[in-house]
């Protein structure tokens, strides 16, 4: 039997080139192996973003980006948090057998304490609320890079004292799938980050795309000396996108003398030009209805409901709530 797979998707801003490289594509590759769910997931944006306009817009950006990136809503569970309630009766059900001890360790709690920050409880309860995404769809693994996986050893936890509470099988105990994203540099040779001001941003176009290009931090060699690729922000961006056979002719050529920085640089934008600009068009037709955008995510909770349902009808007899 196919194992399922869930993962969250925080909805902030239209991804770069580094979003899907590192978690866009690999997250849709997985649709091969596992049962997949992908939903959005705007309650937990709640804890940073207070503007109700951009809050919408954001799950509209999503949800077009990924339909555009490859995502099939016929094929893979797609909703967005909000239209699937049952999460919040779990996590109610979740947070009663949890210690606040535990929370207290959470990373993000603690980062924003040691920060001197007054962290709102949303972040305090996160971990609980992303537990109950991931416990009420029967997941078998969420697929997270080695830093997070706090997280899913929580909602292990949890589903482990519910089964003990209530009967073993109550709950799915999931485990964590480390996926080791690539690490894609932005324009500045450090890691490409929306907050550092270095990124692609993945349906950028033309002259601006262009110009985002050549802005990429190279070495200073002049155009007769050889120059070595590998290791430099633009190629390690380059081999991510090119074909190992594309990479290996740009790796020569730099070598071989007689071939800028700025040919190299032209060299990936047709390669990102080739790559996304069929993407870009979808996307654009996408985001142009957020109508159809809101149907095809209500089509998914549709689904995901009918499995939540099945799972609380499961907790409710359990625990003598009916």
């Amino acid at each position: 039997m196919m194992k399922t797979s869930l993962t969250g998707i925080k909805p902030t801003h239209i991804p770069h080139v580094g979003n899907y490289l590192g978690a866009i594509r690999p997250a849709l590759r997985l649709s091969e192996t596992y049962r997949t769910a992908y939903f959005i997931a705007d309650y937990h944006a709640l804890t940073t973003v207070r503007d109700p306009a951009a809050l919408r817009g954001h799950v509209h950006d999503v949800a077009a980006t990924w339909l555009a990136c490859g995502l099939d809503p016929d094929k893979t569970l797609f909703y967005r948090q909000s239209d699937v309630p049952e999460v919040f009766e779990l996590s109610w059900v979740l947070a009663c057998i949890t210690a606040t001890g535990q929370l207290e360790r959470g990373v993000a709690y603690k980062d924003a304490i040691a920060k001197g920050e007054a962290p709102n409880a949303g972040v305090f309860y996160y971990p609980v609320l992303m537990a109950a995404d991931i416990l009420l769809f029967d997941t078998d693994v969420v697929p997270i890079g080695a830093d997070q996986r706090q997280h899913v050893e929580l909602a292990r936890d949890m589903a482990a004292r519910v089964n003990h509470l209530f009967g073993e099988g109550t709950l799915v105990l999931p485990e964590p799938l480390i996926t080791e994203a690539p690490l894609v540099p932005g324009t500045d040779g450090t890691k490409m980050s929306k907050s550092k001001g270095n990124t692609i941003p993945l349906f950028e176009s033309g002259k601006k795309l262009r110009k985002l290009c050549l802005s990429i931090v190279t070495g200073s060699e002049t155009l007769e000396e050889p120059k070595k690729a590998e290791g430099t922000p633009l190629f390690e961006i380059y081999r991510q996108l090119a074909t190992a056979d594309e990479s290996a002719a740009l790796e020569a050529k730099l070598a071989a003398g007689n071939f800028g920085w700025g040919h190299a640089k032209e060299a990936l934008y047709e390669v990102i030009e080739r790559d996304f600009a069929p993407m870009r068009e979808r996307f654009t037709a996408l985001r142009a209805d957020p109508a159809g955008l809101d149907a095809v995510l209500a089509r998914g909770a549709d689904q995901a409901r009918g499995i939540a349902r099945a799972t609380l009808d499961r907790l409710r007899a359990r625990t003598g709530i009916r």
